[in-house]
């Protein structure tokens, strides 16, 4: 299972354009990790503590939901 690089995330986080940090962590998979599965990246993000509260306050509490929520961005 992959562990999400906060450092990295970071340093990311300073060239992208977007305001909303939970967005911001999703283009950040699929450029760092190639990931683009919801159900991948939902997995990985249950396992990070910080992730996992992303999802909580977004009341994300599946793969299913996390697709949803791709599909509105």
């Amino acid at each position: 299972m992959i562990k999400i690089n906060w450092d990295e995330y970071k340093e990311h986080k300073k060239y992208s354009h977007r305001k909303d940090n939970f967005e911001t962590l999703m283009e950040f998979m699929k450029s760092f990790y190639n990931i683009h599965s919801p159900a991948e990246m939902f997995n990985i993000f249950v396992e990070d503590e910080i992730a996992s509260m992303m999802l909580k306050k977004r009341n994300i509490s599946d793969a299913e939901g996390l697709e949803n929520y791709l599909f509105k961005l």
